[in-house]
């Protein structure tokens, strides 16, 4: 035993000797640049590119095994320059020798300094990068394949018991794009990387920054631990990302199991920025025009992502666009459908002040006189007819097309082509309307239906609203139902279907005196002097119901109930002509009791037949069919129809500018 301890320690001695020999020795009379030469060769060799290295080589074995380069230089495919397709100012890396024995791996330092590619793809669409490796001649056999045994992956783990790198840097890198057939370039410079604290069972800590063609981006925090068999085990990160000083996302989370499952579980949250902005610092035209330009200035997101290549989760969302705040939660998957769900919440909008100003919309079409370059390619609704969708939707305030509506409720469902808006429920103008639709694109020809049931609606302020035009007045009940098929403003006018009814109560016809513009020249068509105030039609009721197919729109027996007058309405519309046949009959009440008036009033009721368009409707009177009173002689119709003093509005005038009204 005392011999074994003897022979072991002489031999531990030696050994010592021997390393410290080396570490003294070696680097004294080993001749580095004598291999120099060899090294360019072997790289010119096995690359294909013109290899060449700076005269500043160093080499160390003890403590720390350890090799320093400089000016390396990797050269360009003929065809491409004399720059340098690769570059590296300096190259230097140290790790500790002893540890090695023990399959564990110590780097003191690995650093690359002011690494430079740059990437070519000439006119011929050929990139400089293309063809690296040693030429072959042409009966040069192909190398055999080799094959990945078991033993190689066998266990999945690294050949090391652990590793630790105290600093890794690349510095002042730089990475440049350029393809010549497009005058396409892009450059990545002030490239800097530093990582610490590397090891195998520890986050790592990444500190990146770098200017994408003269725009700042940083990336900050930590990575890992990636475990003694990486990709296996989950990768957690906690990662703050800046792009131009402007944009800031953090995202915290795991990758789930890279190498295997392949699935992320990360909150991403998406600091308060600018939209127009960020456009701003990229030099770019904001791509929008809106009608308010100080839209689209704040724009917020944050959520938790969680998914697969199969599926993906987006829960307890917030977005935050200018005063308007979106909570949501959205799954999709099945991607090659996709199978949707999502659960919308919004709390206001003025989608008003996103659409572009009046009188620019549409603008992107063919100029006015030009032909179209051909027909408008038709619609494809196979990705619709894949489609899964199962969502709610909630909106508290909505204005649109300058219609104000609250507490919106909508359900969405479709499979297979088919999609139903059910229910769908919305509170506007002191009233309610309830709606459900159905939309069909199993044919080429989509198919919709939609009926709605509406009560206590302020018709005057709504239609003021949307039409900037004071038509009507009263409370608004509808009970609609309408069917179309097509998806082009003809088609659906020429295959309009369905009936309903549309009901005005405790209301009024703004801009026209129908009572004044019917009665007989005697009374000046008017109940009574002419006033300042703007005329206008009371009313009890107003019914008019209709029934529509094939887009002929037919209104049997509309009517009109007043404290002065009866009046029913009867004809027809096509859509797709915009024409017009209808026919209106007044019927005058005597007397005005109940109402604070106790005076008879008679004269001659001039029914009329309105034809012509919506944009220029025809009104005449029907002097055939005149009842009630004295038929005045030829020079009294003429002047009923001039008007009072041959010079106002005539009857026609005025139930003219009535229609105009009501159509456009």
């Amino acid at each position: 035993m005392r011999k074994l301890l003897k022979w072991g320690g002489i031999a531990l001695v030696l050994f010592m000797v021997l390393i410290a020999g080396a570490v003294v020795l070696v680097p004294m009379f080993v001749d580095v640049q004598r291999y120099k030469p060899e090294i360019e060769a072997l790289v010119t060799n096995q690359t294909g590119r013109q290899f060449t290295m700076g005269d500043d080589i160093r080499l160390s074995f003890f403590p720390w095994v350890g090799v320093r380069l400089s000016d390396l230089a990797l050269g360009n495919a003929q065809g491409f320059g004399k720059e340098e397709m690769v570059s590296v100012k300096a190259f230097e890396v140290r790790l500790k020798v002893l540890p090695l024995l023990l399959r564990k791996v110590q780097v003191d330092t690995f650093v690359v300094d002011s690494p430079q590619i740059r990437l070519v793809k000439n006119s011929a669409g050929k990139g400089n990068w293309e063809n690296i490796g040693p030429a072959k001649s042409a009966d040069q056999p192909p190398a055999a394949e080799t094959e990945t045994g078991a033993n190689e992956s066998a266990g999945g783990g690294l050949p090391v018991a652990s590793l630790l790198v105290e600093k890794f840097s690349i510095a002042n890198g730089m990475l440049s794009y350029a393809d010549q057939a497009s005058g396409m370039a892009r450059e990545i410079s002030d490239l800097n990387l530093t990582l610490t604290d590397i090891s195998l069972d520890k986050p790592v800590t990444i500190d990146f920054s770098a200017m994408a063609d003269g725009m700042p981006l940083s990336v900050s925090g930590t990575a890992g631990p990636i475990g003694k068999e990486p990709g296996k085990g989950d990768l957690h990160l906690d990662l703050a990302i800046r792009v131009l000083d402007t944009l800031a996302l953090a995202l915290k989370g795991r990758i789930i199991q890279p190498m295997g499952a392949q699935e992320v579980d990360l909150a991403m949250d998406l600091a308060p920025f600018s939209p127009r902005e960020v456009f701003d610092r990229l030099k770019q035209p904001f791509p929008v025009e809106t009608s308010d330009p100080n839209v689209l200035a704040k724009l917020s997101l944050k959520a938790g992502v969680k998914g697969s290549a199969k599926a993906v989760t987006l829960s307890d969302g917030m977005a935050v666009l200018d005063d308007s705040t979106l909570t949501f939660s959205v799954s999709a998957k099945d991607f090659e459908k996709p199978d949707i769900g999502f659960d919308l919440n919004l709390d206001t909008i003025d989608l008003d002040r996103y659409l572009p100003p009046p009188g620019k919309a549409g603008t992107s079409g063919p100029a006015a006189g030009q032909a179209s370059p051909g027909k408008a390619a038709r619609p494809d609704y196979t990705p619709l007819r894949k489609m899964v969708v199962d969502g709610k939707a909630t909106v508290g305030n909505l204005k649109a097309a300058n219609l104000r509506m609250e507490n919106i409720v909508a359900r969405i469902t479709g499979k297979n082509g088919v999609f139903n808006l059910d229910p769908f429920s919305v509170d506007l103008y002191q009233g309610r309307a309830e709606a459900k639709a159905r939309l069909d694109v199993r044919q080429n020809r989509p198919a919709a239906r939609l009926n709605l049931n509406a009560g206590n609606i302020q018709a005057g302020p709504m239609i003021t609203d949307a039409v900037q035009k004071n038509l009507i007045e009263g409370t608004l009940a509808a009970d609609v139902a309408l069917a179309m098929t097509g998806d082009t403003p003809d088609q659906i006018k020429k295959s309009l279907g369905g009936e309903g009814i549309l009901t005005f109560t405790d209301g009024a016809v703004i801009g026209v005196d129908i009572a004044g513009t019917i009665r007989n020249l005697s009374s000046g068509l008017g109940l009574g002097e002419k006033t300042a105030q703007k005329p206008r039609t009371d009313f009890a009721e107003l019914k008019i119901p209709y029934t529509a197919d094939q887009g002929l729109v037919n209104i049997p027996n509309a009517s009109l109930v007043s404290p002065l007058l009866r009046l029913a309405a009867r004809g027809k519309t096509r859509l797709a002509e915009e024409s017009l046949d209808f026919r209106v009959e007044p019927k005058l009440v005597a007397t005005l009791k109940g109402q604070g008036d106790t005076k008879q009033r008679s004269g001659l009721l001039v029914p009329l037949v309105i034809t012509g368009t919506y944009a220029a409707p025809k009104v005449r009177p029907d002097l055939k069919a005149m009842v009630g009173g004295q038929v005045p002689d030829a020079e009294g119709i003429k002047q009923m129809l001039k008007g009072k003093d041959g010079r106002g509005d005539s009857v026609e005038d005025k139930a003219k500018s009535l229609i105009k009204g009501l159509f456009n």
